[in-house]
């Protein structure tokens, strides 16, 4: 074949090759992928993932795992990805990186299988989920050929059962080991006795003591195997109770066989106990409640310490008693010499006798015969108790009887009034600011006079700075005469708040209805949302997804018309190479039919033309084009570009993969 032929040929092949679309996988692994496959392969099956997963495990335990796969060819190359939701996977071996404790994948497609270890999550976590994904590829930078499988693993906690322990023979004794006893001396320790035993061998651990006194517990004791003399009183009965314990569980409570009731000495066997007995060795005595030195039984007052003796029979002990002879009388209280029971003022000595029985000794006694009368104190010659006013020597009336006296009372016939403090000619009662002037009413009882009071009937308000003819407790904007509430409480006035009943919003600069808070776009009337926070519009995003479309579906048209132009030249060539052969060979036969001619022809001299070299021109290298975009399930925005490469978009810029 010509060479220029050739020539042809291969530009057509390389033009339809270019017109191919490749998709090229990550050789470096993803993560997180495990559970929805390797989507962006093919998947010719014929693999079988495989792992050593644990089918349960011990809390805090660590596993070495080994991920690879059967069946396939074994060669080329490979990745894979395994998520956990509990544990944490370390220690990645060769040609494993791991992300989060989570996350494991290959960093590179150069090999078939993966090591790593997985650390068994706490006790009490419960059952862990495992996904597995991976990946046989054929290294041919396409999607096509590959094969890809997936698994998935639950892994349950192992969890150890113990045998509680038990206690047994279970009493209290007056000395460790002895044997029960139910009545014990005060001054006498208690002690705990039990034995112990455990079906799985465990040593005792924190076994639980409870010791209670007449039914309560005493906490101060807890956990104690013993109760000191000090604890102790007479009459109180102990019990104890032990719950067995192996450090993991308690086993079931068991209370002493025995109660124990505390008891006391009796050295003069008179029935009561020493500690109690005020007389511990005489058994005609064993109170002495004034603590005299005196028994009850002998002492004439024994709550009294002072007395033990009443001589005179009168209920007055003899050290307490004026005349302990005389059961006529026991006191001279005034000590003037005469009895309490024969002096008309016992607590006087001033005063013995009160002739006309007023209460007022004759001694004192102003009036001695007046049983009406007995005092002038401030000596106005009208007796106290006629004296409306018997300290005051300026008043003795009271017309009114409102308890000013006539002389002083600016309103001496009017009992609801005596004082008229500011001179307004109101009394101080009925003025409400007694003090002031210029006020003397409050008719809404506000603290404020009607003639200072702007709202004089609203108890409510008093004052209204901006003179709106709204009072400043109800204006939320007192100072502001244009505003008066803020129904959404956001500092902004209904009048100015385009969003009177939303407390988040208070503008709409593009008046597009959603106020600058919630708009990404408070300058822009046709954009609100930016819901993957690139900086581009929602509206203005979708317009520039479906124009993408379009030049993709735009571009394999083109490409379509470039193979069949290519094909039509291709075409074209050949009909005219072959046209050119088969002239060459006419002309050929024409000249030798000429040659047999005796004529010879006219030869005309050709100039010769040599064709110049044409420069070839540099070849502009165009930016790749989109083919087409789509979004993978782990959230990921791709690009298929007509140059064969691929691109993700990082949330920033678009980068190649």
């Amino acid at each position: 074949m010509p060479s220029y032929k050739r020539s042809i040929l291969c530009l057509a092949v390389l033009l339809l090759l270019a017109a191919a679309p490749a998709i090229e996988g990550s050789s470096s692994g993803k993560h997180n992928q495990a559970s929805a496959g390797c989507s962006c392969h093919y998947n010719a099956g014929g693999i079988a993932a495989t792992n050593d997963f644990p089918t349960s495990y011990n809390a805090g335990q660590v596993y070495n795992i080994n991920i690879g796969h059967t069946g396939g060819t074994q060669a080329f190359v490979g990745g894979f990805n395994v998520m956990v939701n509990k544990g944490t996977l370390q220690n990645a071996g060769s040609g494993v990186q791991i992300q989060g404790g989570n996350s494991a994948t290959h960093t590179s497609s150069g090999q078939l299988g993966w090591t790593f270890d997985w650390l068994a999550p706490a006790a009490g976590s419960g059952t862990v989920s495992v996904s597995i994904a991976v990946l046989q590829g054929n290294a041919n930078n396409q999607n096509s050929g590959d094969a890809w499988d997936t698994d998935s693993v639950s892994i349950t906690e192992i969890v150890v059962q113990n045998t509680p322990p038990a206690a047994s023979n279970a009493y209290v004794s007056i000395a460790q080991g002895a044997s029960s006893v139910m009545q014990a001396y005060h001054d006498q320790e208690l002690f705990a006795n039990y034995d112990y035993s455990d079906a799985d061998g465990d040593a005792e651990s924190n076994s639980q003591i409870r010791w209670t006194k007449d039914g309560s517990v005493v906490s101060q004791r807890n956990d104690y195997a013993n109760v000191p003399q000090s604890y102790t009183t007479v009459g109180e009965v102990w019990t104890m109770t032990v719950t067995p314990s192996d450090g993991t569980d308690f086993g079931t409570a068991v209370s002493s066989s025995n109660s124990v009731e505390i008891i006391d000495y009796d050295s003069d066997n008179d029935g009561y106990g020493d500690q109690s007995d005020a007389f511990p060795n005489d058994p005609n005595e064993h109170l002495d409640s004034d603590g005299d030195g005196v028994g009850d039984n002998s002492d004439a007052f024994p709550n009294d310490a002072n007395e033990t003796l009443d001589t005179d029979m009168d209920g007055v002990g003899d050290n307490s008693d004026w005349a302990p002879n005389d059961p006529s009388e026991s006191a001279d209280s005034d000590g003037d010499g005469v009895g309490d029971n024969t002096d008309a003022f016992p607590q006087d000595a001033s005063e013995t006798v009160d002739t006309d029985s007023d209460g007022v000794g004759d001694n004192a006694d102003v009036f001695p015969n007046d049983a009406s009368e007995s005092s002038d104190l401030d000596g106005d010659g009208v007796g106290d108790n006629a004296d409306a006013f018997p300290n005051d020597t300026s008043e003795s009336s009271d017309a009114d009887s409102d308890g000013v006296g006539d002389n002083s009372d600016v309103f001496p016939i009017d009992p609801s009034e005596s004082a008229d403090t500011d001179s307004d000619g109101v009394g101080d009662n009925a003025d409400a600011f007694p003090n002031d002037a210029t006020e003397t009413l409050d008719t809404d009882m506000d603290g404020m006079g009607d003639n200072a009071d702007a709202f004089p009937n609203d108890a409510n308000e008093t004052l209204d700075t901006d003179m709106d003819g709204v009072g400043d407790n109800a204006d939320a904007f007192p100072d502001d005469a244009t505003e008066t509430l803020d129904d959404d409480g956001d500092g902004v006035g209904n009048s100015a708040d385009v969003f009177p009943n939303d407390a988040t919003e208070s503008a709409d600069t593009d008046a597009d209805g959603v106020g600058n808070n919630a708009d990404a776009f408070p300058d822009d009337a046709t954009e609100t949302l930016d819901t993957d926070g690139d900086g581009v519009g929602d509206n203005a995003q979708l317009a520039a997804e479906n124009l993408a479309a379009e030049e993709e579906a735009a571009q394999k048209q083109m490409f379509t018309i470039i193979a069949v132009v290519a094909i039509l030249v291709i075409g074209a060539v050949g009909a005219v190479l072959f046209m050119r052969s088969r002239g060459n060979d006419l002309t050929e036969e024409v000249v030798k039919d000429f040659a047999s001619l005796s004529v010879q022809p006219q030869v005309t001299p050709v100039e010769q033309t040599l064709q110049q070299p044409v420069a070839q021109q540099p070849v502009a290298t165009a930016e790749p084009v989109v083919l087409r975009q789509w979004t993978d399930e782990a959230g990921y925005t791709w690009r298929q570009m007509d140059d064969g490469s691929s691109y993700w978009w990082t949330g920033s810029e678009w980068q190649r993969s």
